[in-house]
């Protein structure tokens, strides 16, 4: 990767799914630990964007532009 390119984010958090869902932040949240207890995670790990797909069914390449965008 070049120096200057900007760091591609790999990890959700539940601000992201709030954000990406329109889901209060508390229920974001729990879809987390939700994503992390089906991915067999001890609590406090993080959550990479494929696990929350694989569970949600999103798609993970959507999902991933959505969180890399540059915000404008």
């Amino acid at each position: 990767m070049h120096p200057s390119s900007p760091m591609l984010r790999i990890c959700i958090y539940p601000k992201d799914v709030a954000r990406l869902t329109g889901r209060s932040y508390d229920a974001a949240k729990r879809l987390v630990r939700r994503v992390r207890q089906a991915a067999g995670k001890p609590a406090g790990s993080l959550v990479s964007i494929q696990e929350f797909c694989r569970l949600t069914g999103l798609d993970a390449a959507e999902v991933s532009e959505a969180l890399n965008r540059k915000a404008s």
